[in-house]
């Protein structure tokens, strides 16, 4: 029942119910058997309660704790591989760092440890911005190791006859400046208002000359369409993103005032994909489809434009490892990696679900998933598609030589 206000008066409900049952503690043992809420079938069990025999609904004897503390400990026993290193060289086509020479040294130490050959930086900006950060990059002794995408002219805002062509004027001189690619942030399509108030559509006229341009210069174009569906409806009980919506205001898509759904949002960017079958698009977090892998399987069958990324949804991958594994050897030319974030000490965990069949192991952010992940198992042709071969046919811009074969 979604939307219910069933997070209003739990612990009113959860007082009641504990009080008609009497007095209980922590060394009460086996007084709790043979009391509780009786329910019919089909009909959930009171908020404070869980089901504890078919048809009864019982209370915790002491106060429950936080869904934040609460962080049971595994008692089973399996085998694991920790995989500090990536098997193969990798190209993180998502990413949102760049060097810097106070950062440089460090990032090098840690990519070569990790084994990230290039990171893609794809908050390139645009103009003089994007034209120091590439300068600089070709200073240095390590020209080969970082790679940026253009954005946006003046992110989108206030859209109007004519910004198509100038927006794509800009993107071609980006890409004369050095750019590998164009990023479409997840604003665009979804947050973003046309100069006449109303909302711009990612699949908008307007901007057909962008995409256009990005099919005649041979560049890829790499969309954040919308959200993980569950930000787009209300954080009751049973939204399994309950904990990431109540610490992120900005990710209630549920408030957005354009009333936009998710559905609406994949329509329109499939919508965008199917009239631009020039351009290469890379369709950032899955396309938010790896928690429904058909759906995802459909939208490359019916788009041989379009490619997915890793980044951000590794939680459905290692939740669902079997289907994961069949996912990726069905449709291993059209898989990048991708990790957005850029925190060295998480991406073992992408190594580890790729590379192993290890079982049970944990995710390192509570909030994203409750559950733990399994490994994936890939065979090595896949793992070199994966890491860094497919996004080398993607983006030509990207340093050809020095791979291994």
């Amino acid at each position: 029942m979604r939307r219910a206000a069933v997070m209003v008066g739990i612990a009113t409900l959860i007082a009641g119910v504990v009080a008609a049952q009497g007095p209980a503690g922590p060394g009460r043992g086996g007084r709790g058997r043979g009391r509780g809420v009786q329910i019919q079938p089909g009909e959930e069990c009171p908020a404070g309660t869980t089901l504890v025999r078919v048809g009864v609904c019982q209370a915790p004897e002491w106060p429950v704790p936080s869904i934040v503390d609460y962080r049971p400990a595994s008692t089973l026993v399996v085998a694991g591989h920790a995989v500090p290193k990536a098997k193969f060289p990798v190209i993180d086509i998502h990413s949102h760092t760049g060097p810097t020479p106070q950062t440089l040294d460090q990032l090098i130490g840690e990519m070569d440890a990790l084994n990230i050959r290039t990171l893609n930086n794809l908050s390139g900006g645009y103009g003089a911005e994007l034209k120091q950060k590439i300068e600089y990059i070709r200073t240095t002794k390590h020209a080969d190791r970082f790679t940026l995408f253009a954005n946006g002219l003046d992110g989108f805002r206030d859209v109007e006859p004519g910004y198509g062509r100038k927006a794509a004027a800009q993107l071609e001189a980006d890409v004369k400046s050095g750019a590998s690619g164009f990023k479409i942030f997840k604003q665009t399509g979804m947050d973003t208002l046309k100069k006449d108030g109303t909302r711009l559509k990612i699949n908008d006229p307007e901007l057909t000359p962008l995409w256009e341009t990005a099919a005649r210069l041979n560049i890829p174009v790499i969309i954040h369409t919308g959200e993980p569906q569950e930000f787009f409806h209300e954080p009751d009980m049973h939204n399994e993103r309950w904990l990431e919506l109540a610490l992120f205001g900005d990710r209630r898509q549920y408030l957005n005032p354009n009333k936009v759904t998710f559905e609406q949002l994949v329509a329109e960017r499939n919508d965008l994909f199917a009239k631009n079958p020039k351009t290469r698009f890379i369709a950032a977090h899955f396309g938010w489809h790896a928690n429904n892998l058909g759906l995802a399987g459909r939208l490359l069958d019916e788009h041989p434009n379009v490619v997915l990324e890793v980044a951000a949804i590794l939680y459905d991958l290692g939740r669902q490892p079997r289907g994961a594994h069949d996912f990726f050897m069905k449709y291993q030319d059209r898989v990048l990696f991708g990790k957005d974030t850029y925190a060295p000490a998480e991406f073992p965990y992408y190594w580890r679900v790729f590379e192993t069949t290890d079982e049970y192991f944990d995710y390192y952010r509570d909030y994203h998933a409750f559950w733990n992940l399994y490994g994936m198992g890939l065979p090595d042709a896949v793992l070199r598609k994966v890491y860094y071969q497919n996004a080398l046919r993607v983006t030509p811009g990207l340093p050809q030589t020095g791979w291994p074969r």
